[in-house]
């Protein structure tokens, strides 16, 4: 068994009266990438904070590399790297210029420009100034310049946010190339589920300031035992009050379509025969494997 990276034990948060975060047990195996779901208000920056001990959690409440960090701060902070949301930079400098501020900050060797600018394939535009970068290449020089100390924990908070489906792509195939060939450990918080479902070997959701679910992606469809239903009809609006009043989440209404989670066969002759005698006229039902963003939607159920 790999050791684990992150552990937080029973983590407590409060803004004065408000409690953000309730008994948080992370356990982050080393060398995964690990998605961090949940929908917004439920804890995930305030979360991600406390790991880069932005905010500051009680003795033992926290520990990074098996060690907290009242212990050694500053030998844990080496290790992690850090890209939270859109990057600071320097617009009127190049994407080399801003690199090297932040070696020197860092103190990390002047060969590492070049190694990093080489692995986020920023090397030929090293020299441009960062004016001339799409939200994209952004990104991908925020993301060098958290990997010049080269740790072995990289923190990615919303890293895809705002970018085209081009640079999507590119982000993607670059997380996977840092933990496949360079062995980084990665952290990833974001809300593009579809994203998480193609990256994530783990995952965690948190809601309310709790954590719902935690493990791997394959036993998060595994424990769902659920599938996900499509109904075509004539009224989706009258269709959707039947449903919910028969306590099923609806996921989608698309069209003249609704998309909704079950849990067993049965679900959809009862659902067909509501729909059925209050009139609703029924052109298909089709059920299949449920979608990583239908299972999320039951867990939280957040969408009514």
């Amino acid at each position: 068994m790999k050791p684990f990276i992150i552990q937080t034990h029973n983590l407590n948060f409060y803004f004065k009266d408000f409690k953000a975060l309730s008994e948080v047990n992370l356990q982050v195996p080393q060398g995964s990438i690990f998605g961090f779901l949940g929908p917004n208000g439920a804890g995930k920056t305030t979360t991600i904070r406390i790991l880069l001990d932005l905010f500051h959690a009680k003795p033992g409440e926290i520990e990074l590399f098996g060690t907290n960090y009242n212990q050694s701060r500053n030998e844990i902070l080496q290790r992690v790297g850090a890209l939270i949301e859109n990057p600071s930079i320097y617009k009127h400098l190049s994407g080399r210029q801003n690199l090297e501020i932040i070696r020197r900050m860092v103190s990390a060797p002047k060969s590492r420009i070049d190694e990093v600018l080489e692995i986020v394939r920023l090397r030929d535009n090293a020299d441009k100034k960062a004016k001339n970068y799409s939200l994209g290449m952004c990104q991908r020089l925020g993301l060098a310049a958290a990997l010049l100390t080269d740790p072995d924990l990289l923190i990615l908070d919303e890293p895809t946010n705002g970018l085209d489906p081009s640079g999507i792509i590119e982000m993607r195939e670059l997380i996977i190339r840092l933990n496949k060939e360079h062995g980084k450990t990665i952290f990833l918080s974001s809300h593009i589920l579809s994203e998480i479902e193609k990256l994530a070997t783990d995952v965690a959701i948190i809601d309310g300031g709790r954590i719902l679910y935690q493990g791997k992606l394959d036993g998060l469809h595994g424990d769902a035992q659920s599938m996900e239903l499509k109904i075509e009809l004539d009224s989706t609006e009258d269709a959707a009050n039947i449903i919910r009043s028969l306590n099923y989440t609806i996921s989608e209404v698309n069209g003249r379509s609704i998309n909704l989670p079950i849990e067993r066969k049965s679900d959809i002759a009862k659902i067909n025969k509501a729909l059925v005698e209050a009139g609703v006229e029924v052109y298909g039902l089709q059920s299949s494997a449920e979608t990583l963003e239908s299972i999320f939607l039951n867990i939280t159920k957040k969408l009514n």
